[in-house]
């Protein structure tokens, strides 16, 4: 994406007085300084560094409470090589999607590894069909590949071809939120006992009202009513579960992996979202 242009219009009065050899004119003359203002995209900082994340600590700890669903990887010919690989792949796409003469390559890199891990879920639900969990996993992982494709359509020369992947990154993330509703529905109770007890009223009305929220967000981004509103939204909802539920549990327990992964997780679906509702391609 080009940094914004802006014009600053300076004016110049000049004339001579007498016995001076410098011209001053009395009439004004306009002067315009072009400054490109790089543009920040925080969406793209927080995706990219939790991707990052996420790949380190994968790579430095090799146990389920770290890989969770993606330990079906290990289960494939070679899986440890394959999963190592994904995981670098995953690091470079992080820093990669930074820079804007690589961000485009970064996008089909971490589209590829993200569709892989969603890939990764099915075996688990073939096994388990009625536990809603391992579902979720899979949607988990596909928010994180509508964040790829809505990276990929911010990158596309081609107009059409940015609709048209702004909106299938639009409709996935819709789709997810689905998912993530229906996961808070199925375990209240367990999504209440993430919520810190020190916020009112109490534990189980935030765990009620952000799955009502959820809800919400899938409505809108699916019929496109307001929906960058709902995604923004929702980004900010995940943003404060990474803040308000994970870090205090890292701070508490810093050698607890699942605290680790989860924090990297959410933050990766944060900056998923967040890639999305930034799109101006749908």
């Amino acid at each position: 994406m080009r940094a914004p242009t802006v014009f600053f219009p300076i004016t110049l009065y000049c004339s001579r007085e007498p016995g001076e050899s410098i011209l001053r004119c009395s009439a004004p003359i306009q002067y315009c300084i072009r400054v490109k203002i790089p543009t920040v995209l925080y969406g793209r900082i927080v995706f990219g560094a939790s991707a990052a994340l996420f790949g380190s600590i994968a790579l430095m700890w090799h146990d389920s409470d770290t890989w969770q669903t993606l330990r079906q990887i290990w289960s494939l010919p070679f899986g440890v090589i394959i999963g190592g690989c994904l995981m670098t792949l995953q690091i470079a796409g992080g820093i990669g999607m930074q820079y804007p003469r690589t961000a485009r390559s970064a996008s089909v890199v971490l589209g590829v590894v993200y569709l892989l891990f969603s890939l990764a879920c099915i075996p688990g639900i073939i096994s388990a069909p009625t536990v809603y969990a391992r579902y979720g996993s899979f949607f988990e992982e596909f928010s994180l590949l509508s964040g790829s494709i809505a990276l990929f359509a911010a990158t596309a020369a081609d107009a059409a071809r940015a609709v048209a992947f702004g909106r299938l990154a639009r409709l996935g993330l819709g789709i997810c939120a689905i998912s993530f509703a229906l996961s808070q529905i199925l375990y209240l109770r367990e999504t209440a006992g993430l919520v810190p007890s020190w916020i009112p009223p109490n534990q189980m009305f935030w765990a009620i009202l952000t799955t009502i929220a959820f809800a919400l967000a899938a409505l809108a981004i699916l019929i496109s009513r307001q929906a960058r509103l709902a995604i923004r939204l929702m980004t900010l909802m995940l943003a404060l579960f990474g803040v308000l539920v994970w870090i205090p549990r890292l701070f508490a327990h810093p050698e607890a992996h699942l605290s680790w992964s989860e924090f990297s997780l959410t933050f990766l679906i944060t900056g998923a979202a967040w890639m999305v509702g930034d799109l101006k391609s749908f």
